[in-house]
């Protein structure tokens, strides 16, 4: 283009004046939006040996952080805003020097958590992030050196330990009138804690189990018969207790609580769905192996263990309890009998022990094991839509079988006042005169 005129100059001459204000808009904007952008783990790694270890995870940007220690197991807790772990499924499974293992994902609305497990009383050295340089991601920086058990203990007792728990899912209002039964899905595990793992094909219980929760929950809210609640609705992590005060706020007349089992491959390819129900003594050495996996969700998540109440006991208590166990085993059988029809049973499909999610006293509870994530027939099996179908609808049979056997009343336990089982001490004293 030719400027022919004084005008034209002086156009040229205002774009040239403007045009660092505009380069310099530019970045800002773009900058802008890559800070709305989620941030992204790409990578994880260890260094170190027995006295000194790091932690390193590649972010796409820098993120605020904070650390503490947690005893008996000892353990390191990084809390960090959301972050989307793009990581294998296999990442944290081996350690390396102090850490044992780790595990990631998201602790609550907002928050992710990192837990490190350790073979030794540690200190954490430092906890810092850098932010990304040339080429480079920020990296998370987390240095971890041996110490003694005083002085880890002492660290554990400093104040402003972020150990408090997700917030919990809320009780939902019934509409006035609604007198149909409310069910309790409790899909296992979640966010920080992934439950059984198939690294090979990137598969984790908390995520399939989920699936499920969700067909089975729009399957039952279809007949119309139910109101349907989920302890979770996507992947994060509620502590075991806030899922049986979840059941028991919403007045659950059915509380289900899916889950997926894995083995070793020396203990060869076990198959087949498993129904448990509560007991003070497990069937067998299976069901005390996986209650005791299972009971350990909240150390998995990072979760102070010493300040958990310890179980309560009373006439009231062990009345409506022994009762629940009885409506608990009613749909066990129920279950059992109609899952049978579509899936691959356990050789013993009906087992108790002491799980931790169900000891509702007045809600019947059971965990259904859909099958094994180290079984590849149960694996091809549990990740197909057809099987899953399947096997919803044979639950939702089963739900209905179960109602249908009592009359509104009979179906109902004995029912506590809410606070009941939260706190120690006489469980009658709740009750008034």
């Amino acid at each position: 283009m030719v400027w022919r005129t004084g005008m034209g100059k002086i156009c040229l001459a205002a774009a040239l004046a403007l045009l660092p204000a505009w380069l310099g808009m530019a970045p800002a904007t773009s900058r802008a939006a890559g800070a709305s952008d989620p941030v992204v783990a790409s990578d994880a790694r260890l260094a170190g040996d027995g006295e000194r270890t790091r932690l390193v995870i590649d972010l796409s940007r820098a993120v605020p952080l904070g650390a503490f220690t947690l005893a008996d197991p000892y353990r390191v807790v990084v809390d960090i805003p959301d972050v989307i772990f793009a990581l294998p499924a296999s990442a944290g499974q081996e350690g390396r020097g102090l850490v044992a293992a780790y595990r990631f994902g998201l602790f609550a609305p907002g928050k992710a958590r990192i837990v490190l497990d350790v073979t030794d009383p540690v200190t954490v050295d430092k906890a810092f992030v850098l932010e990304p340089m040339d080429d480079q991601p920020a990296r998370l920086v987390i240095d971890l050196v041996k110490t003694d058990r005083a002085s880890f203990l002492q660290a554990v007792a400093a104040p402003l330990r972020a150990t408090e728990p997700p917030e919990m899912p809320q009780a939902e209002a019934a509409v006035l009138g609604d007198n149909r039964p409310v069910i309790v899905l409790d899909p296992g595990h979640g966010g920080i804690d992934p439950g059984a793992v198939n690294a090979k094909f990137g598969v984790t219980e908390k995520e399939l189990v989920l699936t499920i929760a969700r067909l089975l929950e729009q399957r039952l809210t279809e007949a119309g018969r139910y109101r349907v609640l989920l302890t979770r609705t996507k992947d994060t992590y509620v502590s075991l207790g806030q899922r049986v005060r979840f059941a028991r706020d919403n007045g659950a007349r059915l509380f289900i609580s899916l889950h997926a089992d894995s083995l070793g491959s020396r203990d060869g390819d076990v198959r087949g769905a498993t129904i448990y129900t509560l007991s003070d003594r497990a069937s067998d050495a299976e069901s005390q192996r996986l209650a005791d996996a299972e009971n350990k969700a909240d150390m998995i998540a990072g979760l102070d263990l010493s300040e958990e109440p310890a179980d309560v006991a009373g006439i009231l208590f062990d009345l409506a309890q022994r009762e629940t166990r009885n409506f608990s085993a009613l749909f066990a059988r129920s279950l059992a009998g109609s899952v049978s029809g579509v899936a691959r049973m356990h050789k013993s499909p009906l087992k108790s022990a002491g799980f931790k999610v169900l000891k509702a006293p007045d809600v019947p509870s059971v965990l259904f094991e859909l099958g094994y994530l180290s079984s590849a027939k149960d694996l091809e099996l549990m990740t197909s839509a057809a099987w899953q179908a399947s096997v919803t609808e044979a639950m939702a049979v089963a739900v209905d079988a179960y109602f249908a056997a009592q009359g509104p009343a009979e179906g109902t336990p004995v029912a506590l006042p809410a606070s009941v089982g939260r706190t120690g001490g006489d469980p009658l004293a709740a009750t008034g005169p």
